[in-house]
């Protein structure tokens, strides 16, 4: 194999599959990348067996041909080289000669014949979306996942196709995230999937750079095929960008049992002005005394942190309300995060009382339902 390729395009390539690859993977070839030289491109492709991805980026290639080689060494040869053209050449499949300018090395990698097959799998389910869309759906619930290695189950992203909407939610058992887009789903079409934390971090980052995303799924493996937009293809991507993923097996909970059915009382906030207090209050508590109370009274909402070790600090703001006085305390990254990661400035909060939780809302078909602590 034989090619010509700049220097940015390749680093890239590099950086868009590079993160799958794990530091110590018990098979050697999967520390590598596969290059694959083909017409007026190479294919770069990465997999850990649970996860593959795969790129394109444009190439003048005089030879096809194939090899592996050491991913994140090979990113690091490519950042360090001294000039833009990059000539690229293998005559065995296993040696790698790399030159630009008076820089040159020789690589050792692996025989494509060891890399494993990426899968090619007969959908049984298929939809479209914009990536800005689900990159925002995703944003607005995957800091819900929980991080318990013994819940498996629940670290994870659930997508339910059914009711003429993609609906995605994510729990950690304290905290539920959820919101739902309308989108044209047949009913004999409707499915639903629960996609790993690891793939849903590689799914946002790649969302950012396309102008369409496709979603393919069967009972075992989902892939996303994002066709590339202008800005990426500048910066000498092709085609599209795949991942394919496993998909959770199991049952997901019964989600809709966590979210109150009537809620008693509602305020609007400014979701930007609350964060900035959240944020404020939340630097004098620690471990020990971890939460934020909210007191909610006649046409105001007061937010404190305390703690022994620290010390204490309160803010009011405005609210149109005119219940009776409530106070219930939160963990303060329970309520930052929908805060934090929402795009939307009008924001509802619900409540009952001090021991039912609470729940945000936007008019965009967005909760999160935040369970209280003990004040």
């Amino acid at each position: 194999m034989k090619f010509k390729i700049n220097k940015e395009h390749f680093a890239t390539g590099l950086k868009q599959v590079i993160n799958v690859v794990g530091s110590k993977p018990a098979v050697p070839v999967l520390n590598n990348v596969l290059i694959k030289a083909d017409t007026g491109k190479v294919l770069l492709t990465t997999t850990n067996l649970d996860l593959g991805i795969r790129c394109a980026i444009r190439a003048e290639v005089e030879e096809e041909g194939e090899i592996t080689l050491p991913v994140r060494k090979l990113a690091a040869i490519v950042n360090s080289m001294p000039q833009q053209e990059i000539s690229f050449e293998s005559s065995d499949g296993q040696t790698a000669r790399i030159r630009s300018g008076t820089s040159g090395f020789r690589l050792n990698g692996l025989k494509a014949d060891d890399f494993p097959a990426f899968p090619n799998f007969v959908n049984h389910h298929s939809y479209e979306l914009a990536p800005q869309e689900l990159s925002s759906m995703l944003k607005s619930v995957s800091y819900a996942q929980s991080t318990d290695e013994n819940r498996y189950i629940l670290n994870s992203v659930f997508f339910n196709f059914s009711e003429g909407k993609l609906t995605l939610v994510a729990t950690d058992g304290r905290r539920l995230a959820l919101i739902s887009r309308d989108m044209k789903i047949d009913r004999e079409d409707e499915s639903s999937i629960i996609l790993p934390a690891k793939t849903v971090a590689e799914l946002e980052k790649l969302l950012s750079q396309g102008k369409l995303v496709k979603i393919s799924f069967n009972d075992r493996q989902v892939a996303f095929d994002i066709d590339v937009g202008e800005e990426s293809e500048k910066n000498g991507l092709t085609d599209s960008i795949k991942l394919v993923s496993k998909i959770v097996e199991g049952s997901y909970p019964n989600y809709k049992q966590v979210i109150p059915k009537e809620a008693e009382h509602r305020i609007k906030v400014e979701r930007e002005l609350m964060l900035e207090i959240v944020q404020r209050v939340s630097l004098v508590t620690n471990d020990k005394q971890n939460s934020v109370r909210l007191r909610i009274f006649d046409n105001g909402l007061e937010i404190s942190g305390q703690s022994a070790e620290i010390g204490d600090s309160k803010e009011r703001i405005e609210v149109e309300y005119s219940g009776e006085e409530v106070q219930i305390g939160f963990n303060p990254e329970f309520l930052l995060s929908p805060l934090r990661n929402l795009t939307k400035d009008e924001v509802y909060f619900e409540f009952k009382d001090e021991v039912s939780p609470g729940v945000f809302k936007t008019p965009d078909s967005f909760l999160c339902v935040v369970m209280p602590l003990r004040v």
